[in-house]
């Protein structure tokens, strides 16, 4: 059984909690020796009421309740699980939390990169391609304050806009490899040379990725880069080619959940690191769900259903 096919957003809740504590344990176990000590330098950080697994927990749990904003999702909270969490933080302090705590979810995101690499195969064909990500409505650009210093401005398929770039390489069970987030004026084949470091095999990608000299550095380092032709371009390709680009649109589908469903492209956050927030988060639940429906189809050894040893 999927995430999506529970009824009871409580069993959602519970199983992304369970996750989330034996990841976060794990991890803490391993690395607990390394960590700074307080002294009379370092004084010890206030204890927050609720446990860094259960704000962890809300803060992906948020993203399959179907709220677009913090704001509406503390609501909820308070209204539909006052009892499960009654020292929940009041609005601006669980805001606080959530994107001082999105440096947890680059713990999450790599362990989930790592474990969905190490099941796919180097044959295995992975798709890119990147998405924009506005941080206001393009009319705005020149009176947005809240990410002046590192939005930019861009041209995509569908127009203009003022923001960001999501570049991300997937396989064919659209579980994301790799990703990364850039100014939106950023090329789209550096936004792709910056995540391929280590992925192997056939990545293909749009017409978008042609350039002097990309495929022979691609292979270069032990890839191959297949890409489509612009229509004023005469090429001839196999019709294993063919069926490969036709498998492009995988990489359009993960998108496409990530705005409609996760709604990661949003102009509500009110400083950068809120936006920033919002998309770790965001990518973040994704990831999961795509990590239980792995687990919901497939048996796997047991040492391989956890991300602790990631």
């Amino acid at each position: 059984m999927t995430l999506s096919q529970y009824s009871n957003l409580d069993t959602i809740l519970i199983t992304i909690y369970c996750f989330a504590d034996d990841f976060l344990r794990g991890v803490l176990g391993s690395i607990r020796y390394a960590l700074k000590r307080p002294n009379q330098y370092t004084p010890p950080t206030p204890k927050r009421k609720l446990t860094v697994a259960e704000l962890v927990s809300l803060a992906i749990f948020r993203f399959f309740t179907g709220h677009r904003n913090w704001k509406d999702f503390h609501q909820h909270l308070q209204t539909y699980h006052r009892k499960d969490f009654s020292t929940l933080p009041v609005y601006e302090n669980f805001l606080r939390a959530m994107n001082a705590l999105s440096a947890v979810t680059l713990l999450l995101l790599h362990g989930f990169m790592t474990f969905f690499k190490s099941i796919t195969r180097k044959e295995d064909p992975k798709f890119a391609d990147s998405s924009k990500l506005q941080a206001c409505n393009i009319k705005r650009e020149f009176s947005n304050k809240v990410a002046q210093h590192i939005a930019k401005k861009s041209k995509s398929s569908m127009g203009w806009f003022y923001g960001f770039k999501l570049h991300i390489v997937c396989n064919e069970l659209m579980q994301i490899l790799n990703f990364r987030i850039t100014p939106g004026n950023v090329d789209d084949r550096i936004g792709l040379e910056m995540i391929w470091n280590n992925l192997f095999g056939m990545i293909i990608a749009d017409a978008g990725y042609l350039g002097a000299n990309w495929q022979k550095k691609a292979w270069d380092i032990g890839k191959q880069l297949l890409t489509g032709v612009r229509a004023n371009m005469k090429k001839i390709m196999t019709g294993m080619q063919h069926h490969l680009l036709n498998l492009r649109q995988r990489v359009e589908s993960v998108f496409s959940i990530l705005k409609l469903r996760f709604g990661i492209e949003s102009t509500l956050a009110r400083s950068e690191l809120g936006f920033f927030a919002h998309y770790l988060w965001s990518i973040t639940a994704y990831q999961f769900k795509k990590f239980v429906e792995f687990f919901s189809t497939r048996r796997l050894p047991e040492n391989t259903l956890s991300l602790k040893g990631v």
